[in-house]
């Protein structure tokens, strides 16, 4: 894995224009804009269209044709889910349906009285937590631990649209100040939400095969859950058909609770999503240093 600088692409100029389309078009007129806008990022975002093509042509076997004409749909896919984000936090939450496969995992997890962890990656729209936890548990109680936060102009811009976010964020500190963030979250009996498919510069990582080849993936949050015996699920929220998602929770059970055991069982879950969600991988840089 290579050339992740910590930042998510984005701009605020972007955002607004979106943001216009949807107030005073509707939802529908800016999936027309996001036609065009994800066609010239298929020419004028090399990196990540090359990111994108080796995904599909090499790792998930498309053919060359169909690896190119996938790079299209990956682009729109993903602008998609930035306008559904905006759309549901700005009133238009009414249009989706919501399907809780797995949610009981939830309280299961809840019932032990030690926290949890929740795993997922840069894939589907976990942005959305908070409207999956609003009927079923107080979202109050997820933290979301990030290795970067959003440009601060864009933060501040979707919070001015949208309203402040009540999920909490915990952010990886140089300090190590975030250790004690997350000790405290644990004895609260609060999730602690993890995106593991990344790690920064100065992460301590493992290796281990993934979609074909080997990939490094940080330590921290395996090891945090195997040392300390905390209970884990693999968590996702997927876009699928006629503006409905669904949510996956999937318990991790192991027989031997190590934590090169549970990135193991991390990664067979990631990729059954990579493969039945394709277009909604969201890594658009040399993941597997493929450009070598």
């Amino acid at each position: 894995m290579a050339n992740w600088k910590g930042q998510s692409r984005g701009s605020v100029l972007g955002l607004k224009i979106y943001v216009f389309i949807i107030k005073t078009f509707g939802l529908y007129a800016s999936y027309f804009v996001l036609l065009f806008v994800a066609l010239y990022f298929v020419f004028f975002a090399f990196n990540a269209t090359q990111s994108v093509y080796f995904l599909f042509r090499k790792h998930l076997g498309y053919s060359k044709i169909g690896a190119v004409f996938n790079i299209y749909k990956s682009y729109f896919t993903f602008g998609r889910i930035q306008l559904d984000r905006v759309a549901i936090a700005s009133g238009l939450k009414h249009k989706y349906t919501f399907e809780f496969d797995g949610i009981q995992h939830i309280q299961n997890l809840l019932n032990q009285k030690r926290g949890g962890i929740l795993l997922t990656a840069h894939i589907g729209n976990f942005n959305l937590a908070k409207h999956f936890f609003d009927k079923k548990h107080d979202h109050n109680i997820i933290n979301l631990v990030v290795t970067d936060l959003e440009h601060e102009e864009i933060k501040n811009y979707l919070e001015s649209v949208t309203g402040k976010s009540t999920i909490k964020l915990i952010v990886l500190q140089d300090d190590l100040s975030h250790i004690f963030k997350m000790n405290q979250a644990l004895k609260n009996n609060e999730l602690l939400v993890f995106a593991a498919d990344r790690y920064t510069p100065k992460a301590k990582t493992y290796t281990e095969y993934f979609m074909g080849q080997a990939v490094q993936f940080p330590q921290g949050p395996f090891k945090l859950a195997a040392r300390n015996n905390i209970p884990v699920l693999f968590v996702h929220i997927m876009r699928e058909q006629n503006f409905h998602y669904h949510f996956y929770a999937r318990p991790y059970n192991p027989e031997k609770n190590d934590a090169k055991n549970l990135l193991k069982a991390y990664i067979e879950n990631l990729e059954i999503m990579v493969k039945k969600y394709p277009h909604q991988w969201y890594n658009y840089y040399d993941y597997w240093n493929d450009f070598s």
